[in-house]
């Protein structure tokens, strides 16, 4: 659901301890593994479809589980929160896993609010919802907004358990949530009540039993026109494109009136659905984002044209609300075989060199897909990949890394998250042009190149002062936290952990960042000047800003993919923008900066040179 902030913290705190001890009762083999098979992500079923603890839908008569049924003190929980529960699921992350970024549009998600309650968490674990970020510490009890782009990464090696809980709301919840604060308000006074386990009282909740109608009825199908259609990004095709569906609602309505959700009826529906989607195409639709980066014919497509009908449904769209499909295989191996990857396209850089807007600008490109974030913990999750079975070396990777196992768990968890411009998954046949960029991965050219034989790579440069000024406030942010490293002293690391880290420790920021950037960038430069020249390109992010659309097409014809989309002179900001744009807005950390450009001249202008400045 869309919700006025991205965290809103309810007024009620739980014992996660008697939680904890509870759950562990319940046998391990009751966990099931992730309908997509992505590795580290498990659950527990506790209120499905019917009870039926093997049920991922999310429509029908939602009844408890055997294994709810097991857990007093969580249905207490749930009975404290006065709602009407949905799906509901105890959910597992383990050490050096992620959530992979992603936006909610399924119809599921229009009205369902999705609570969580830490049961079992450290505070390395990190919420990301839109640019802000919390960690929910245990007990505690939060929701968020679905809407906007989120993600969750457990860097650590604990595992982390939530009670993850969807409802549509309730008296008493409503009640509660007038009641909550985002983590931005520090009210004087406000603080949870804390609501231990009652011994002996048997909860009583109320479940879902009515979540899809037959048929749409014409006022949904209105409410839901215009929401989607106010999210929609102002555009040339928005007019045309709402016309279309304000009279596909009122032709709808007319049928409906004769008709209602009688059988009679479905052939005049089917026809509708046909001839407004052939409208929108010729209205332009695909041209049409949304505010939260996505495009509106995935949404229409969820939230309408895959809903509208519940017997035509899409069965994949009612089994899991994110609409992905789920794979089949053992131990979190994928059944996409068939699929394969083409010519891959990493964008390497030192971080806060704006990776993110050129990243988001080209993931517009026809039949490009990506994982729609950065690769953190997908790629560290891979057993052996992860900084601290090296000790903490840093985050370097090479040839030797790619192993057999290695490269065939890491292809299946880049085709298990990947996703198009339209939010769709690629065919099982099909040929996969993947495009990625994390920061960390400046380190770990050689390895990519073990893994994805044919990859090419484009790095991006930016004037080193901007970069380092960035990187300063992004560590004082604490955004940007990466690692709890053994002796170190100051703010947990931030960004990408550079080889020789050690001898940073007890240095001054302005230095730390420094070291960082000239490090990442001097072991970049010397693994792609290693490559055949026709694999990798630079590019300037001064030049990208002042020619959008020009490096834009350059870059598609490098790639060898095509472009469609006429870009402005203003790309919008990127989702990790800490503050408003200026050139010049390194010069408040210029005393830290000015006195190490000429230390680092020899790696700058080499930089430089690699970008063709």
């Amino acid at each position: 659901m869309k919700l006025p902030a991205p965290f809103i913290q309810l007024p009620l705190s739980f014992d996660a301890e008697a939680l904890a001890r509870e759950i562990s009762v319940i046998d391990v083999s009751a966990w099931r593994s992730h309908p997509n098979g992505i590795p580290g992500n498990s659950a527990l079923p506790l209120i499905t479809t019917d009870g039926d603890p093997d049920s991922d839908q999310v429509t029908g008569a939602m009844r408890p589980t055997p294994w709810l049924e097991r857990l007093p003190y969580l249905m207490q929980v749930l009975e404290t929160l006065d709602a009407t529960w949905g799906r509901s699921r105890l959910m597992r992350l383990s050490g050096q896993s992620e959530v992979v970024g992603h936006v909610d549009i399924n119809y599921y998600w229009r009205e369902h609010m999705r609570v969580h309650v830490p049961i079992v968490t450290t505070p390395s674990v990190r919420f990301l919802c839109g640019e802000h970020e919390v960690n929910m510490a245990a007990g505690e009890c939060w929701i968020f907004d679905t809407w906007r782009h989120h993600r969750v990464l457990n860097p650590g090696d604990q595992t982390r358990i939530h009670l993850v809980a969807d409802t549509v709301g309730g008296v008493g919840f409503w009640n509660l949530l007038e009641q909550g604060r985002t983590p931005e308000r520090r009210e004087p006074g406000w603080a949870p009540r804390r609501m231990s386990p009652v011994a002996g009282h048997q909860a009583m909740l109320d479940y879902e039993s009515f979540n899809a109608s037959e048929v749409m009825t014409p006022w949904e199908l209105r409410e839901c026109i215009n929401f989607l259609t106010g999210e929609a990004e102002r555009s040339p095709q928005l007019p045309a494109v709402h016309a279309a569906l304000m009279r596909f609602a009122r032709h709808w309505h007319g049928v409906w009136a004769c008709h209602g959700d009688q059988p009679s009826g479905l052939p005049h529906f089917r026809a509708l659905l046909k001839d407004v989607q052939a409208a929108l195409a010729q209205a332009g639709v695909a041209q049409v984002q949304l505010q939260n980066g996505l495009g509106l014919l995935p949404a229409l497509k969820a939230h309408i044209f895959s809903m509208a009908l519940a017997a035509d449904a899409d069965a994949s769209a009612l089994r899991d609300p994110h609409g992905a499909r789920p794979a089949g295989g053992q131990g979190g191996q994928v059944t996409t075989e068939k699929s394969h990857f083409e010519r891959p396209v990493f964008i390497v850089s030192p971080p806060r060199s704006g990776s993110t807007l050129l990243f988001e600008t080209l993931s517009g490109a026809p039949g490009v897909h990506t994982i729609g974030d950065e690769s953190h913990q997908l790629i560290e999750g891979v057993e052996g990949l992860a900084p601290s079975h090296s000790q903490y070396h840093s985050n370097q990777l090479g040839r030797a890394d790619a192993t057999p196992e290695v490269v065939q768990a890491l292809r299946g968890r880049f085709l298990d998250a990947l996703r198009d411009r339209e939010g769709e998954k690629p065919a099982p046949d099909a040929v996969v042009r993947l495009l990625e960029k994390t920061p960390k991965n400046a380190l770990r050219i050689p390895f990519l190149k073990a893994v994805f034989p044919d990859a090419k790579f484009i790095y991006l440069h930016r004037d080193p002062r901007q970069v380092w000024g960035s990187m300063i406030d992004g560590w004082q942010s604490g955004r940007f936290r990466m690692y709890n490293l053994p002796g170190w002293e100051g703010p947990m690391w931030s960004f990408l952990l550079t080889p020789g880290w050690q001898s940073l420790i007890g240095q001054d920021l302005g230095e730390i960042v420094a070291r960082q950037w000239e490090t990442a960038t001097r072991l970049m430069l010397d693994d792609l000047e290693a490559l055949p020249p026709e694999d990798w390109t630079g590019v300037d992010y001064g030049r990208f800003l002042q020619d959008p659309q020009g490096e834009a097409l350059r870059l598609s014809t490098f790639a060898g993919w095509s472009w469609d989309r006429e870009l402005g002179p203003q790309l919008p900001l990127s989702r990790y923008t800490l503050s408003k744009p200026d050139p010049d807005k390194w010069r408040r950390h210029a005393a830290a900066i000015e006195p190490r450009l000429l230390q680092w001249n020899d790696t700058i202008e080499r930089a430089a040179r690699a970008a063709g400045v």
